[in-house]
């Protein structure tokens, strides 16, 4: 029996739904085949591969989001690190809800339900709304950009809860015999906003980029999501039998989202340049000494060679340094840099200088000082 619209019953007898033990009847929606169970301390873990999948998510979500921090003037930064935000949340919850941590027979459990449906959809919502900041209707990171893309994701994930939990709880002309808001919101909402997340940036790959390697993520991002419905929704059943029952359709389907939700990380990644005047660098600045003065080498360890005439030629007296200068650890005496001489050269030395200013000059004072 093939899918038919408003109905849950085709769907949840191949998949197993976070909402189908809840839509259909008083006791939901049993699929017929299922991966199973391990028993872990006395407590029953379902579908523990897909727990496992759970876990690489919230883990490579945080990586991401990591990633894209360190991103500070990367074009939609602020408003692309709110949908994978949204995807950890998501994975978090389902993990408790496909797990059975959270039982099904609890009375809080269609809560989380309807929290989780909820959230799924303004996931969806996030990603349509990121679809045209690359348009820039409103210039990215600003605040109408961002309370826009908050108060929309808002707005869907509350009117999602509302008729899911209505559903569930049959109240509001909502029923889970007939869930057609339900099954709109949980069907129907992602495939759209998918469809135009995905034609919307070919033509921003077309119309303002000259390289066209992005297009290569876009559809591998699409093939993944494409490939985990039509495992979920078509081949659940027959995979899990297959493999019996150690996989089901819902392994594959979370696994190919992962998967896709790290192409739209990587699409965005590679469309993005920082702007390296604003850009915060690790490696610091090497900075190169033209002074002589304040360069490591000085007259005593250095050679002579590394001066030029200016710094060598004192500006009193035209003095002119001795044979011996640059190589004062070899016994040579190294001019002063402020008054023409050394004071090892004004005590020691008699006569210095062809002017005469120093003749006799030597130290101690010679007779009649």
């Amino acid at each position: 029996m093939g899918i038919q619209f408003g109905s849950f019953n085709s769907v949840c007898e191949t998949a197993a739904l976070v909402i189908c033990p809840l839509v259909g009847t008083s006791q939901g929606i049993e699929p017929t085949c299922y991966s199973r169970n391990v028993d872990l301390g006395g407590t029953l873990i379902f579908q523990p591969s897909t727990c496992f999948v759970h876990i690489a998510a919230i883990v490579m979500t945080i990586i991401m989001i990591l990633h894209i921090r360190s991103k500070y003037t990367a074009v939609g930064r602020k408003e692309i690190i709110m949908l994978f935000y949204m995807y950890l949340l998501v994975s978090l919850l389902a993990m408790f809800l496909d797990s059975g941590i959270i039982p099904t027979a609890n009375a809080a459990y269609p809560w989380f339900a309807a929290i989780y449906t909820g959230l799924v959809a303004s996931a969806y919502c996030c990603l349509l709304i990121n679809a045209f900041v690359g348009f820039q209707f409103a210039e990215d990171g600003t605040p109408l950009s961002l309370w826009f893309l908050r108060i929309s994701c808002l707005v869907v994930w509350a009117v999602c809860f509302f008729v899911a939990i209505a559903t569930f709880k049959q109240f509001a002309s909502f029923s889970y015999t007939k869930p057609i808001g339900l099954w709109i919101v949980y069907l129907i909402w992602p495939i759209v906003c998918v469809a135009v997340y995905i034609i919307s940036q070919l033509i921003l790959v077309f119309r303002t980029l000259e390289d066209r390697w992005p297009i290569g993520d876009i559809v591998f991002g699409a093939a993944f999501w494409v490939i985990g419905m039509v495992l979920l929704f078509a081949f659940s059943d027959t995979v899990c039998n297959a493999i019996e029952h150690y996989l089901d359709g819902l392994f594959f389907q979370e696994l190919c989202v992962l998967l896709a939700i790290m192409m739209v990380y990587k699409y965005w990644d590679s469309i993005t340049r920082e702007d390296l005047e604003f850009s915060v660098g690790s490696k610091a600045t090497v900075w190169e000494v033209k002074d002589p003065l304040l360069s490591g080498s000085g007259y005593a360890g250095g050679s002579r060679a590394d001066y030029s005439e200016e710094d060598v030629v004192s500006n009193y007296g035209s003095y002119a340094p001795p044979p011996s200068f640059g190589n004062a650890g070899a016994g040579g005496k190294t001019a002063s840099l402020v008054g023409g001489v050394s004071g090892t050269q004004y005590y020691n030395q008699k006569g210095y200088g062809a002017g005469g200013r120093g003749m006799g000059g030597g130290y101690p004072p010679a007779a009649g000082y």
